[in-house]
């Protein structure tokens, strides 16, 4: 016998009331990969607490991905700090292990590199680490290049794979 379960998935803007369940998702998710603060991965961030407002900023979004009414995930896009003006940055894409490999990664960049290119962007950095290897290949996948080292400043001194998609 077959039961159909129906679950109720979200992917929309940040309000200011997720503010600390998408700070809880980035730790969990964080210290689950060994992605500690004193190494300068997003964790040490601090406006870690504070995403709405960070992501309320001129050319910069936020989007949360909820089942059930419960923030699992999230990501987003914002310009590149200490950079050329046409470069923005895929930031924060954190999933909870419950909704891994539903594709929901790769559907909330493709719409961050959009909402990049309606703001003016031509090209998207981002940092992640060798560890996250499903990640990376992700990235790979939607047409982003490995480069020789970091741009901007992002201060995820760790961060040591460092890519960028022309858009």
């Amino acid at each position: 016998m077959t039961t159909a379960i129906q679950t109720t998935l979200r992917v929309r803007p940040i309000v200011p009331a997720d503010n600390p369940h998408i700070a809880a998702v980035i730790r969990a998710v964080s210290a689950e990969f060994g992605l500690t603060a004193d190494k300068g991965y997003t964790v040490s961030d601090p406006n870690l607490d504070h995403l709405y407002e960070v992501y309320s900023e001129e050319n910069c979004a936020f989007w949360v991905v909820e089942v059930e009414g419960k923030v699992v995930g999230g990501g987003g896009i914002a310009p590149l700090a200490c950079s050329d003006a046409d470069v923005c940055e895929l930031q924060k894409m954190y999933f909870m292990p419950s909704v891994r490999g539903l594709g929901l990664a790769r559907r909330l960049a493709i719409q961050a590199m959009d909402y990049a290119r309606e703001q003016g962007f031509k090209r998207c950095y981002l940092e992640t680490t060798a560890s996250l290897t499903r990640a990376i290949r992700l990235y790979e996948h939607l047409g982003f290049e490995h480069i020789d080292g970091p741009m901007g400043s992002t201060g995820h001194v760790d961060c040591e794979v460092t890519m960028l998609k022309n858009l």
